[in-house]
């Protein structure tokens, strides 16, 4: 499980994630990729030292790549990929979560059905690539907000099965599928094609706590229904993040017990 604080990668607080008693650390791909060699070595030192695994990083892509439009650049999206994998897989990372709603953002009067066609052209591509390091693209609908394109999961499911690789798969994030009022069966059509998920309270995408049980318990009922064992990420923000990111875990271990 991961837990970050605002305005953080993450790569700030590995020391409280593992003095915490967090499994693992969500890095964001698109910093790691622009950091320093130095830097870069740095940090898998860092995540040595403390025993703290990255098998998952979220924001594959940069703000200020173009994926979608008339400005869409392909090979340079590709050039990209090819760094930001190779440096994903020398830390161990085994999923990349695709969200990127900046980059992915359709420009006005631009068609939805050629931006699509966009994505599925670009996860094509990247699929071999993936393959090659053994690294798994988790496809993350956006609420509206965010991003005005693969905004519900039933959207997303379609996007990977449209590519139709196994190295393309679905995320679910809670956070998300609330803002777009969309329904926790979403998990069991989803089936094996869901990768990994992400949590917050929908208020505030906060912390989620022991009082929020009401609040996740169809869409927990659903992960286990589905007998989902992937991991589950908390992205959420928090003003006091060591005694929040404390309650969060001791509330996600009860909602799902190690074996």
């Amino acid at each position: 499980m991961l837990a970050r604080g605002p305005g953080q990668t993450g790569i700030e607080i590995i020391e409280d994630l593992r003095a915490l008693g967090f499994d693992y650390v969500e890095l964001p791909l698109a910093q790691i990729a622009a950091l320093t060699p130095a830097d870069f070595d740095e940090l898998c030192r860092r995540l040595q030292r403390h025993a703290l695994p990255c098998p998952t990083c979220n924001n594959f892509f940069p703000t200020s790549m173009r994926l979608t439009g008339p400005d869409a650049d392909l090979a340079g999206a590709m050039a990209y990929a090819g760094t930001a994998l190779e440096r994903a897989a020398r830390l161990g990372v085994e999923l990349v979560v695709f969200g990127s709603g900046p980059a992915k953002m359709v420009p006005a009067g631009f068609p939805e059905s050629a931006a699509w066609r966009q994505l599925v052209e670009l996860l094509t591509m990247i699929s071999p690539l993936a393959k090659r390091h053994a690294i798994t693209v988790a496809i993350e609908p956006l609420r509206r907000q965010e991003c005005n394109i693969v905004n519900s999961a039933a959207e997303g499911l379609a996007l990977a099965r449209t590519v139709d690789s196994e190295q393309i798969k679905l995320l679910i994030d809670f956070y998300h599928l609330d803002a777009e009022n969309e329904d926790s069966r979403i998990v069991a059509a989803a089936g094996d094609m869901l990768r990994h998920v992400h949590i917050a309270r929908p208020t505030g995408r906060s912390f989620p706590s022991a009082g929020d049980a009401p609040i996740f318990r169809r869409f927990f009922a659903a992960l286990n229904a589905a007998s989902y064992d992937g991991r589950i990420s908390i992205e959420a923000y928090s003003d006091d993040f060591r005694s929040d990111a404390a309650g969060a875990l001791a509330f996600l271990h009860r909602a799902f017990p190690k074996n």
